[in-house]
């Protein structure tokens, strides 16, 4: 998902610690997808409850949040809203590209294969996903902030204004947005097994800074913004046989996209409508980023009374969480 520019932005990889003390806005669509992708069984199978409801989403909320806030990192959670219209057709092709991954899947578990990258690629939210995941965050005591449209711009907004220090996402667009700086592998940090490889390698965090890259560029935010739509992005195909080295070849060449198009005689519709909701996206003032007394009982209640989750392990995880929001005198006490 997303435009990948990760050729051209230099990544400074960091530690957890390194975040101590500071607010992250994280995309919580993006967030969510990590988790129902890599938290699964080694058949593929995501972790679900004697009812089959999934709950991958819920154990990577709760456990790997909850470390991330015990090293003083602190979270905020925000939501997508209403999608701009013209991404509707991206949307209908990845309910197509996911429909084909789980029918892989499916052929190779019957085949006896291995099919652990279809079962990720057919990760898929729903309300009952989304729900769920809102009813625990907030449970934890920490802040939800829904976006009136894309979680990203809401992010990078909030970043933008000094709210957060940081937005956190896998993806790129959150740089096109505007955010100073993002966080990537927050959500997936530790040892990764490479698909079809007995490789594990280590997955760390790592921070990109908006200016730095745009200097090192030698490029605005706004040709930025247009190398991301030659490229393709959430909202448009891109231009046919152009990467981000390409991109950035042509915009220093000509100097904006208008200027490329009409030499190629190419057409990327919706071009200036993408460009300004990169620039001007639909966001909002109105969220409170505070942590609040996490609430035990609930916490247990909902994951063990009625998601069948180990009462131990999660009554002691919440514990932990607990402890942290008591302890805030020292390492917290910018929470509130």
């Amino acid at each position: 998902m997303g435009v990948d520019l990760g050729d051209l932005l230099q990544r400074r990889k960091i530690e957890i610690k390194d975040l101590s003390g500071l607010w992250i806005a994280v995309d919580a669509f993006n967030t969510l997808y990590q988790f129902l992708s890599i938290i699964r069984q080694k058949d593929g199978i995501p972790l679900m409850d004697s009812s089959g409801r999934v709950t991958s989403h819920l154990s990577g909320l709760l456990y790997r949040t909850t470390n991330l806030i015990e090293a003083g990192v602190k979270v905020a959670f925000v939501f997508d809203g209403e999608p701009p219209s013209f991404k509707a057709e991206t949307i209908a092709q990845r309910a197509e590209v996911r429909e084909k991954a789980a029918n892989a899947w499916e052929a190779a578990r019957a085949a006896g294969q291995d099919g652990f990258k279809y079962a990720q690629a057919a990760s898929r939210l729903n309300s009952e996903i989304l729900q769920d995941a809102g009813r625990l965050i907030q449970a934890m005591g920490l802040p939800i902030i829904q976006a009136p449209s894309e979680g990203e711009a809401q992010a990078a907004h909030m970043a933008a204004k000094g709210d957060v220090d940081m937005a956190g996402s896998q993806d790129y667009d959150s740089l096109l947005f505007g955010a100073p700086r993002v966080v990537r592998n927050l959500a997936t940090t530790g040892r990764r097994k490479l698909p079809k490889k007995n490789i594990y390698v280590d997955v760390e965090p790592e921070v990109i800074d908006l200016e730095e890259g745009l200097a090192s560029l030698g490029i605005t935010r706004e040709q930025l913004v247009e190398i991301g739509i030659m490229c393709g992005t959430d909202y448009n195909a891109g231009l046919s046989r152009v990467g981000p080295k390409t991109a950035l070849k042509l915009i220093r060449e000509k100097g904006d996209l208008e200027s490329i198009l009409a030499e190629q005689d190419e057409k990327i519709e919706n071009f200036a409508k993408i460009r300004d909701f990169f620039l001007n996206p639909d966001v909002t003032d109105e969220y409170s980023i505070k942590m609040s007394k996490p609430r035990v009982d609930e916490i247990v209640s909902f994951l063990v009374g009625e998601r069948d989750f180990d009462q131990e392990r999660v009554e002691k995880t919440a514990r932990r969480l607990e402890e942290v929001y008591r302890s805030g005198q020292s390492t917290l006490d910018r929470w509130f």
